[in-house]
């Protein structure tokens, strides 16, 4: 079968070698729109999957052409980016700078994210192939946020797996191949596919995990062999020589080898080396004679506007003067790179084991958090979801107020732990308050009301002065605002036994829609002294060692405070005398709704499903949250299954047909991730849903490249939960009946 592809593919090979000698007429017919060059790149992208350099090369700057002479500053930059790619393609680093520095001098005068994310990919490869792995990585994610085309993210995935097995970073660098191979590109699916599963062969050659790579290595080359992806071809028949020699399969490694001996006579000989770099060569001289031929036309024009001999003559003055300087600082360039040249490698290993040492530690921390906010979620994902269910149940009148109370405090607390674990992104300026409808006096008096019992305890009057000519819409975050008041009005009611604590809300400026509010939280309790005042609103302060022991506490609450009213543009203010009391103000911007009637952001009302007969898979290892979810779910009619770990999870899903899966992330033995990259092995069509406890921001990214539909983290609001379900069962299947 082996032949029979090889004698297919020289014939075929045959037909670029007429295409060639009439590649000039063919595109000077211009077939292509004129309208759009992204055809060419298409095309160009066939050729160099294929192999077909040379075709490629001449496709790529007819491109270049078209774009010049449309003066189409984007179309030339990407042409430069492509004919850079496919020059590193053949080893030619040389002209890959020389196209990378002239793209570098258009996107100086240009706005263009995609450009830029190219360019700093090619940097990235340039980088890696270097050795400089950590700065490639940088570079890589750097691109990352400039450019967010699905088949870019796919080739940065590839280099990135890459650089991360140069680095013996192996579990990243599975994780990344994984994805690949049940990639969706529209462009170079296939491509990509062989690529993944090539270099996880190469990564399992190196482990020594032969019978592994001898997997990926026959995969790899069944998608080369049936898509002409020469090289991949040739690439995988060496690692199987090496891989089966190994295995001691030396009939199989006798085999390969033939293959690749048959190969290198057909089509990759001596004659097809000389046509590309032929064709490299010719393209790349023609374009710095057409160079050098404007900057000589500019020449003449400036000739002609004044005296030829005073122009030469201030010509080779300044030519004679930049040679000499040029001379010079080559010179001492030299000198330093040769003095400097051992401290430079001393400062690059020093940085390099730096760099090492901050990853790790960064690593522990990200870790640390994660495992914080499992543990706390798990148990207040049972409190909320019993909570729920408690009142779905008609219960008594007066055992509701407390079951609201008890919701209320679960829904701040799951927010405030998310503020805790994420201060330091807070800090950052990478939390941003929300912008949605909220009654703020009923946000005030939930608060107010949810401290009430501990206000009786200390025997503490709370009043509430609020000023009705506050607009009754107002758009803002309604849970941030929330937490705001529940620290200061908790701190107050806590240092003030037998006495009142104010809370006052003032208009002070209405301009249209824009309204500013102050706000004010007095007490006449122990007050603070002037000098504890200056280091109040620092993390693990509470005035004094006294204090905490008599009053408890972390001193976290003014902290949270202070950094969530700096994301309103807003900042705490403190009046205190000892023993007298404190207050404590502050002022904040607002929109007005209350005369707006469009343009207005509100949250989107969720649809109302009909659940009756569904059949779910729940994946949970915890045995409460499973009795808790599968409640919910039948309250909803709907039945299921429950897996207590991933193993189960894929075994159900290929023995079962489920409507959904709704799929924890944290389990014994294999985890979320992995249950998921296994099951869209076989079964594409079902939607998973993570429904974890682990940080959101986090993890988002991961969950969807190993092949999940959507995310809720835990615990959840049940109106999410159904809403949730309902949009990636009913959703999915009316989007695709209209496909």
């Amino acid at each position: 079968m082996r032949i029979l592809f090889l004698n297919k593919v020289f014939k075929i090979l045959l037909v670029p070698i007429v295409i060639l000698a009439t590649t000039t007429a063919v595109f000077s017919q211009d077939p292509i729109s004129k309208k759009d060059i992204q055809p060419y790149f298409d095309q160009a992208r066939k050729f160099k999957n294929q192999d077909k350099i040379d075709l490629a090369l001449e496709t790529l700057n007819t491109a270049a052409n078209e774009a010049e002479k449309r003066e189409d500053i984007k179309g030339l930059i990407d042409s430069l980016h492509e004919l850079a790619l496919l020059y590193l393609r053949i080893d030619k680093e040389g002209d890959t700078e020389f196209y990378w520095d002239r793209a570098s001098v258009l996107l100086k005068d240009i706005s263009y994210p995609y450009g830029d994310g190219m360019h700093k990919y090619i940097e990235a490869i340039l980088l890696h192939r270097s050795n400089r792995n950590f700065q490639s990585l940088f570079m890589l994610n750097e691109a990352k946020q400039l450019n967010n085309d699905r088949n870019f993210y796919n080739n940065l995935l590839l280099t990135e797996a890459k650089v991360y097995l140069s680095l013996e970073k192996y579990d990243s660098a599975t994780k990344n191949l994984n994805s690949l191979i049940v990639n969706t590109d529209l462009y170079e699916k296939e491509y990509l596919t062989s690529q993944a599963y090539l270099t996880l062969a190469e990564l399992n050659l190196g482990l020594e995990n032969y019978a592994e790579a001898a997997k990926n290595g026959e995969n790899a080359l069944a998608v080369a062999e049936d898509n002409g992806f020469l090289e991949d071809f040739k690439d995988a028949n060496i690692l199987l020589t090496t891989v089966y020699e190994k295995l001691g399969l030396y009939q199989k490694s006798l085999s390969n080898s033939q293959n690749l001996v048959q190969l290198k006579d057909s089509i990759f000989n001596i004659e097809k080396s000389k046509i590309e770099a032929k064709t490299a060569d010719k393209i790349r001289d023609n374009y710095k004679t057409e160079e050098i031929a404007r900057q000589e036309q500019k020449i003449e024009e400036l000739t002609e506007s004044q005296n030829r001999s005073e122009l030469t003559a201030i010509l080779t003055s300044a030519f004679l003067i930049i040679i000499s300087l040029l001379a010079v600082t080559l010179y001492r360039n030299n000198q330093i790179k040769l003095k400097t040249n051992d401290l430079l490698q001393t400062k690059n290993k020093e940085l390099q084991i730096a760099r090492d040492g901050a990853v790790q530690a960064m690593e522990a921390k990200t870790n640390f958090l994660s495992t914080v906010s499992h543990e706390l979620r798990t148990p207040l994902y049972a409190v909320t979801g019993l909570t729920h269910l408690l009142l779905e149940e008609n219960p008594e009148e007066h055992q509701k107020e407390h079951l609201k109370a008890l919701k209320f405090s679960g829904d701040y607390l799951l927010n405030f732990i998310n503020d805790i674990l994420h201060i330091n992104k807070i800090d950052a300026n990478k939390l941003e308050p929300l912008n949605m409808e909220l009654n703020l006096k009923k946000v005030i008096n939930e608060v107010i009301n949810s401290l009430g019992q501990s206000a009786k305890s200390n025997n503490t009057t709370l009043i509430l002065e609020y000023d009705q000519d506050i607009p009754s819409h107002l758009l803002s975050d309604p849970l941030k605002l929330s937490q705001i008041f529940m620290n200061l009005i908790g701190n107050a009611i806590k240092f003030t036994k037998g006495g009142e604590v104010k809370v006052v809300s003032k208009l002070l400026n209405k301009n249209q829609d824009e309204v500013t509010i102050y706000f004010e939280v007095k007490d006449n309790g122990i007050g603070i002294s002037k000098e504890k005042q200056k280091s109040i609103f620092e993390g693990f302060e509470q005035g004094s060692i006294q204090i905490n022991r008599e009053y408890g506490g972390t001193g976290l609450g003014l902290t949270i405070v202070k950094s969530l009213l700096g994301l309103f543009n807003s900042q705490i203010e403190l009046e205190s005398n000892l023993g007298q009391g404190s207050s404590f103000f502050f002022e904040i911007k607002m929109k007005s709704i209350d005369d707006l009637t469009e343009d207005v952001s509100f949250e989107i009302t969720p649809k109302d499903y009909d659940f009756k007969g569904l059949h779910l898979l729940i994946v949970e290892d915890n045995k409460i949250n499973q009795v808790i979810t599968k409640k919910m779910l039948t309250k909803r009619d709907m039945t299921s299954d429950i897996a207590n770990n991933g193993h189960e999870a894929v075994d159900l899903a290929k023995e079962n047909v489920y409507d959904a899966i709704l799929m924890d992330i944290h389990m014994p033995g294999i985890s979320g991730e992995e249950a998921t990259i296994e099951i869209r092995k076989f079964n594409q069509e079902t939607p998973i849903i993570a429904l974890t406890a682990i940080s959101l921001d986090d993890s988002l990214e991961s969950f969807y490249a190993a092949g999940c539909n959507d995310v809720v983290t835990k615990p959840f609001k049940p109106d999410i939960f159904y809403q949730k379900i309902g949009e990636n069962i009913f959703d999915k299947k009316a989007k695709n009946s209209l496909t």
